[in-house]
């Protein structure tokens, strides 16, 4: 069984900086690609990042290039968001995502929530101006 186990949220100031953390079990990241999402209050839930072995690809929103970066330790099956300059419109749930890579090959797949098969639970940031 996939499970998913998002952690590293909290409160920072704008400009500062965390790392969020997602633990899995029951599947290999050469299998699967990691996607980390958002979801602020009143607003829908929107993709941030994703790492894919597979496709030997990461990518990014518009609105994090450059401050936050994903990575992944195939030795302890979990990905990292490191997020830096935080900005008060970065305040949301953070989930991460797992989706069987092999055959989501078109452009702009990983943006797509439907396309992921497991989620974990939300990890909360908040960021105060």
């Amino acid at each position: 069984e996939v499970q998913l186990q998002a952690s590293g949220g909290g409160l920072v100031q704008a400009g500062g900086s965390l790392r969020l953390s997602c633990a899995g079990s029951g599947f290999t990241l050469d299998d699967y690609a990691i996607g980390w999402f958002r979801q602020a209050p009143g607003k829908a839930r929107e993709a941030v990042s994703c790492i894919s072995k597979t496709h030997g690809s990461i990518d990014y929103a518009d609105s994090v290039k450059g401050r936050f970066a994903i990575s992944s330790d195939n030795g302890k099956n979990t990905v990292y968001l490191q997020m830096n300059n935080l900005k008060p419109e970065d305040t949301a749930v953070y989930y991460c995502a797992a989706a069987l890579a092999y055959y989501k090959d078109y452009e702009g797949w990983w943006r797509i929530a439907s396309e992921y098969d497991n989620w974990g639970q939300g990890t909360l940031v908040t960021v105060s101006s």
